[in-house]
């Protein structure tokens, strides 16, 4: 009789005993999970950081590569049809001569102003319309992705198209005409109205959804498959390293630019039409590319 009580006295403490530790486990998790909240930002929290990070990184990269991008813009405008490499670099060679090395960085502050918000906002939005869109919930077609991005860069376009337009302007105008950007907005404004300052804007947004959809849709398709390679998941993600990031940032900026650059070709014409005094030869877009056609 005494050892039937104490056998059971026995398994009821090996009861007890592991029961507190499951207890303890359940608590040590709970207590995890809460010291892991205070690191997850809140929606607010990330709007801030996709702005900043966006503006940064737009602004560093359009300054690095802004003799090019200037010499994009003056062939884009120009009318000659046998363009080669070597022709831009010639351009800049000449402007470095005849203005010097800071000419070469002429409408950057323009471009800085426009870049640096459309950029911010850009991001932002991504951010946002993928959570609007369910974009990372398993399941979700993979064509959200181009959707989100798509409208992430209208909606950087139609906040910051009149920065884009002066800054066009500027790029392809001699230094005297145009001193700095409020020079460049009352002379629109006085010559063509308010809605001179949205000259182009169609092309622009017609553009801007091929481009923005498809560079979103591949970045964030190779990062996915970057993930997946390297074993993670959607709880504990092995993140692709900075080259990686890098690689999917190319690729992608190379297939959104090649799918919609035939109307970033109009939309520069229809931008700077006036001032090159080619106006009436760039006022629509169905024009604008039968002119550019031919």
């Amino acid at each position: 009789m005494g050892k039937s009580s104490d056998k059971h006295e026995g398994e009821a403490s090996d009861v007890t005993v592991k029961t507190d530790e499951v207890l303890h486990d359940k608590t040590e998790l709970i207590k995890h999970r809460d010291d892991e909240k205070p690191n997850e930002l809140s929606n607010s929290g990330k709007i801030l950081t996709s702005l900043a990070a966006g503006g940064i990184a737009g602004g560093i990269a359009k300054s690095v590569i802004a003799p090019l991008d200037r010499s994009k813009i003056f062939f884009q405008t120009n009318e000659t049809r046998n363009y080669r490499f070597r022709y831009a670099i010639r351009w800049l060679k000449h402007g470095y001569r005849t203005e010097g090395l800071l000419s070469l960085w002429r409408g950057n502050t323009a471009t800085l102003a426009r870049i640096v918000p459309y950029s911010a906002i850009n991001f932002m939005s991504f951010e946002q319309y993928k959570k609007l869109l369910k974009v990372e919930q398993a399941g979700t077609p993979g064509y959200h992705r181009f959707v989100a991005g798509s409208l992430a860069g209208s909606t950087g376009q139609l906040l910051t198209y009149p920065l884009d337009r002066a800054r066009a302007v500027m790029a392809v105008t001699p230094g005297k005409q145009y001193r700095n950007l409020a020079v460049v907005f009352c002379n629109i404004f006085k010559e063509e109205g308010f809605f001179g300052l949205y000259r182009g804007l169609t092309p622009t947004l017609l553009g801007v959804i091929p481009y923005a959809g498809t560079s979103f849709w591949t970045y964030e398709t190779l990062k996915a498959y970057a993930v997946r390679r390297k074993g993670g998941d959607a709880t504990h993600p092995m993140l692709p390293s900075p080259l990686e990031r890098l690689g999917a940032g190319a690729v992608a900026g190379l297939i959104g630019q090649t799918a919609s650059y035939p109307l970033d070709i109009v939309r520069r014409r229809m931008q700077t039409g006036l001032q090159l005094g080619k106006g009436n030869k760039y006022r629509t877009v169905r024009g604008t590319l039968l002119t550019v056609y031919r």
